[in-house]
């Protein structure tokens, strides 16, 4: 039996890292599943969601040349869909919640704001340095 992208297999999970789960596949081949692959909401510790010897269904999403294979555990869900995980619109909250009717910032407007801010935060630094040679050793006498 090959393995091929996009195949659902039947696997059992054999080993777990902070960074994902090994789960042996039917024909004796071993895949990893990313911990961003386990679940459709955010993951924290694996372990909350998989233990060793955990029968699993999962969806090939890769196969590298050097024999790795890359392994999804929510894209094997009947249920998932390839929906984008925020909201279309740029809406959402965050620090860039804006009003949905705003345009959003040209690349000429961000580099404007940085340089202002650049310069200012030179200008202070200037200020600051200057203030501290100025004061010691200026008058001696």
């Amino acid at each position: 039996m090959s393995i091929e992208v996009g195949s659902k297999l039947q696997g059992k999970v054999t080993g777990i890292t902070n960074f994902g789960a090994f789960v042996e596949l039917p024909n004796g081949s071993t895949g990893l599943v990313h911990i961003s692959e386990v679940a459709d909401s955010y993951v924290k510790d694996i372990n909350d969601h998989l233990k060793e010897g955990d029968q699993v269904q999962v969806k090939v999403i890769n196969v590298e040349k050097d024999g790795k294979i890359g392994l999804s555990i929510k894209k094997a869900q009947e249920n998932y869909n390839n929906k984008p995980r925020r909201p279309q619109g740029g809406g959402g909250g965050g620090k860039g919640n804006r009003d949905r009717r705003e345009k959003p910032e040209t690349f000429e407007a961000k580099m404007n704001r940085f340089l202002k801010d650049s310069e200012e935060r030179m200008a202070s630094l200037k200020k600051h340095t200057e203030s501290k040679r100025g004061g010691r050793g200026a008058k001696r006498g």
